[in-house]
């Protein structure tokens, strides 16, 4: 099964050409983990697109069998207009606890970087040139044609997991690095970032995968 994991995780890093797993982290002490009640938090100044990202994570998730709540509508109304100091976070959380809270998934833009590049359809890419005139006639379109370059950017998006278990430390279970390159719809790059996303955390044995959870449905129906 986990083999099965790897290979359609590896596959989504192919076909996803909006968001890449640059980099991860899990907890060395955990081997498996299994959410009951998830809180969904997107920290972005962009409503629409945190709407978007939360709900689709939420729904991902209770496909697996995890309940899971978006922030919108947690954390909106615990604060206003006001950043939140630590006394409101110690706060929150022990509130979340109470609520059956075990678990926090966090995701955020952390940086952006412009690319430059040449167009991968230019002719005679990457050739070796012996003659200087064959050489400079190829390439002159750098400077007099606008089009040679191709300029794009990537954010750098981290999605991490948090324990707030009562009865465990309250730590860091798994942290994923994920660019995001060009994104030109909201839609897509949700849908590609929280395929991956979710691949991953699957292959980790960090939720429950879906297809686990259909055979445990189906055993349940036929019995």
């Amino acid at each position: 099964m986990k083999k099965s994991l790897a290979i359609i995780a590896t596959a989504l890093l192919i076909s996803c050409s909006s968001t890449q797993l640059v980099e991860r982290w899990k907890n060395p002490n955990i081997d498996t983990y299994e959410p009951y009640k998830v809180l969904i938090v997107g920290l972005t100044s962009d409503k629409a697109a945190r709407q978007q990202f939360e709900e689709k994570l939420k729904n991902e998730l209770e496909l697996r069998g995890t309940e899971a709540v978006i922030s919108l509508n947690v954390l909106d109304h615990t604060s206003k207009t006001d950043r939140m100091t630590e006394a409101d976070l110690d706060s929150l959380e022990s509130k979340l606890i109470e609520d059956g809270f075990d678990t926090i998934i966090l995701t955020k833009i952390t940086g952006v970087e412009d690319k430059t590049v040449y167009k991968r359809d230019y002719k005679n890419y990457g050739e070796t040139y012996l003659k200087f005139k064959d050489d400079y006639l190829i390439h002159q379109d750098i400077v007099y044609n606008p089009d040679y370059y191709e300029e794009y950017k990537i954010y750098k998006a981290e999605t991490s997991m948090y324990c707030i278990c009562p009865t465990k430390d309250r730590e860091l279970i798994w942290k994923g690095y994920i660019n995001i390159t060009d994104p030109r719809s909201i839609e897509k790059t949700v849908n590609d970032y929280v395929k991956l996303a979710i691949a991953i955390l699957e292959e980790e044995q960090l939720i429950t995968p879906l297809i686990i959870k259909e055979e445990k449905t189906e055993n349940i129906i036929h019995q």
